[in-house]
């Protein structure tokens, strides 16, 4: 019985312009993967430039062709070899990744379980925390979009951008990290993501200045390629410091982990959930919890698979994208969402119709 993965690209303008401290964009493409074995289907996807699907059909499709489809393991070592000269971090890596998902998500469905029932279940839902807070955001929408998931969805931990401009509006982070905390109160603690645009001193600075805001988690102070600065804030600051979203590879993990507080995962490129489990593993043994990071829909069972996982970010764009395309999605309650235990797989399907209004490749 063969394995026929197909791949899609679709192109999904923002609700408004979205910028971080070094980066703005105004459109978000997410590449969708089918595994298929000529009766059941899965699906899993990962978020970046349309090229990955060409990477999908060209590299990995005739690496798997021939094999037995509840052979994930064996189709995921065929797929990471075939990437090898075209260099695993990067498109490739977001192809391995999006068709490991997708191949996970077909066995399950082979045999008529959920995901997480294939995986296994830690926990029966996973702590999710708001995030956005665009850099681009007024106070006006900052606040709006905080206190929808701090008061209405009752959401205890929310996260903001800093670091505008790279670091070149400290007075302004400063203010918007204030504003943040006057919205949510003590009802949920303030996260914030620098996405590497400040230095190491200028970091510890700000985080000073911010004493009495009680910020818990610092994301990327520092570039993440920066361990030792990493590891330099980490001991400098009260708030946990955590990086990882752009580990492509299992070595990446352990080379960090003794620089961070908390280890972040992507299954949409750490190479898939395959790879997600052995990545929660290394940080284990460091001692170290794990967070989730962007996709929620594509993370909800391999993240409750998890003991040592620390929550999943409940990331506004990518939230909206998965309830545009999928229907099947979760909401949160109490600050946590619960983990699809009825149907086959993962629990979504994708909207045909709606979806190709957006397709692009």
């Amino acid at each position: 019985m063969a394995i026929e993965l197909t791949a899609r690209a679709y192109r999904i303008p923002t609700d408004g312009p979205e910028a971080d401290g070094t980066l703005a964009w105004s459109s978000t493409t997410i590449v969708i993967v089918h595994a298929s074995d000529g009766r059941a289907a899965g699906l899993g996807w990962t978020y970046g430039p349309a090229a990955t699907a060409a990477v999908v059909a060209e590299l990995l499709a005739p690496a798997v062709g021939a094999l037995d489809p509840d052979d994930v393991p064996g189709a995921w070592t065929a797929m990471a070899r075939q990437v090898r000269n075209a260099g695993r971090p990067g498109i490739a890596g977001m192809a391995l990744s999006a068709a490991d998902c997708a191949l996970w998500d077909l066995k399950a469905r082979r045999h008529g379980l959920p995901l997480a029932g294939l995986l296994g279940t830690a926990r029966p839902a996973v702590p999710v925390y708001g995030s956005g807070g665009f850099t681009t955001y007024d106070e006006e929408r900052l606040h709006h979009q905080l206190a929808h998931w701090a008061q209405e969805q009752g959401i205890p931990r929310v996260k903001i951008k800093i670091a505008q401009s790279w670091g070149r509006a400290p007075g302004r982070d400063l203010r918007r990290m204030a504003d943040a905390r006057r919205t949510i109160g003590d009802r949920a603690e303030l996260f914030v993501d620098a996405n590497g645009g400040y230095t190491r001193k200028q970091a510890v600075r700000v985080m000073r200045r911010a004493a009495d805001l009680d910020v818990r988690w610092f994301e990327e102070p520092v570039s993440s390629d920066d361990l030792q600065g990493l590891g330099v804030v980490r001991d400098a600051v009260d708030a946990d410091v955590a990086a990882g979203e752009y580990g492509y590879d299992l070595a990446y993990f352990g080379r960090m982990a003794p620089f961070v507080d908390c280890q972040q995962i992507d299954v949409t490129r750490c190479g898939g959930i395959s790879e997600f489990l052995r990545a929660a593993a290394v940080a284990a043994a460091h001692g170290l919890d794990v967070s989730g990071h962007c996709a929620p829909h594509q993370h909800l069972a391999v993240t409750a698979a998890v003991p040592n996982l620390r929550h999943l970010e409940w990331f506004h764009d990518h939230v909206r994208v998965e309830g545009m395309l999928f229907d099947g999605t979760r909401s949160p309650e109490g600050g946590e969402v619960r983990v699809p235990s009825g149907e086959p797989g993962n629990g979504l399907t994708l909207k045909e119709a709606d979806a190709e209004r957006w397709r692009v490749a």
